[in-house]
């Protein structure tokens, strides 16, 4: 009896068409969900059939309790080689195999740019004029040239996005907890003293941290009353670790020029969501990942875990 396979979070159909699946015929059936499951229990019914899961990403939660309501499932795999959504020792308990991907850090840090260009030119609402016969000009962009980047985290992504804004002639400064001077010498940026000075001398502030307990709400009320109003806050990180009332405040009083933000504390946004209609906002549905390039990555290297575990010899195991 031929396995079957469910791969969740389909949103543009292509998941079927990003890598080669047709070596699984005869062994395995696979199905593309392109609807979202908000909750456990729509989980639950909707995967029960299946031996093999694949996810996206952090976007579905599989706590203990969830696995244990899916009797078939053998495998699952995620894209990306961490996930602080897997229960990892409940699969381990009901025989599950979780293994990952690899996954660039490219996509994001062309994100993080376009948000920041975006934002910095006024472009949404530039071409909005211009499509709708508005205003001839009505915005005067923000220059990058000159001035200051500050970077929260000189992770892999952090350091690339570094590297970016020296290019276009920006004064680049950097600043985490755990962060040496060494490290950023490195990279060709100063060390900022500490988050605050970081915060209060930027114009503009990208996040790249990972999310954790020490970074679980950052930035929030104090420390967005920080930054200059004229300053622009970029997220394409984690929601959590930018407190997300206090944002939506800083945004709707003008405290600070504008936000560009790829993440939410709910994945998708429910219609009535404040984030879709707050002001000075440039958001976009989680988009730092998605790239032609990452998606045959994760769907191509999905494809080898199933054919990898069928022989018995699993590959990219998590965590």
């Amino acid at each position: 009896m031929r396995l079957r396979c469910v791969v969740l979070d389909d949103f543009q159909g292509v998941a079927t068409e990003a890598a080669d699946w047709s070596v699984l015929e005869g062994q395995v059936e696979v199905v593309a969900l392109r609807e979202h499951l908000h909750d456990e229990d729509a989980l639950a019914a909707a995967l029960a059939d299946y031996d093999i899961v694949v996810t996206l990403r952090e976007r579905v939660p599989f706590p203990g309790s969830l696995i244990s309501r899916l009797p078939r499932l053998k495998l699952l795999i995620a894209s990306g080689m961490r996930n602080s959504v897997i229960d990892y020792a409940a699969a381990e308990a009901h025989g599950v195999t979780v293994c990952g991907t690899r996954s660039s850090g490219t996509p994001p840090v062309e994100l993080t740019w376009a948000l920041l260009l975006g934002l910095a030119r006024g472009i949404v609402q530039e071409n909005n004029a211009l499509r709708a016969g508005g205003p001839w000009q009505s915005t005067v962009g923000a220059d990058l040239h000159g001035r200051r980047l500050g970077l929260l985290g000189l992770g892999r992504i952090g350091s690339r996005v570094a590297r970016v804004g020296l290019a276009f002639g920006m004064r680049v400064c950097a600043w985490s907890r755990n962060l040496t001077e060494e490290r950023a010498e490195e990279v060709g940026v100063e060390l900022a003293g500490s988050k605050e000075e970081l915060l209060s001398g930027s114009d503009f502030v990208p996040v790249h941290l990972a999310l954790g307990d020490r970074t679980r709400g950052l930035v929030g009320a104090a420390e967005l009353a920080l930054m200059k109003p004229t300053a622009y806050l970029v997220n394409t990180s984690r929601a959590a670790i930018v407190d997300q009332d206090a944002l939506l405040a800083a945004l709707r009083e003008g405290r600070i020029a504008g936000a560009g933000v790829d993440v939410f504390d709910i994945e998708p946004l429910p219609a009535g969501h404040p984030m879709r209609t707050a002001p000075r906002l440039l958001a976009t549905p989680h988009l730092g990942y998605v790239s032609q390039a990452n998606y045959t990555t994760y769907y191509g290297q999905a494809v080898e875990n199933i054919q990898a575990c069928l022989a018995g010899s699993p590959l990219r195991r998590l965590p």
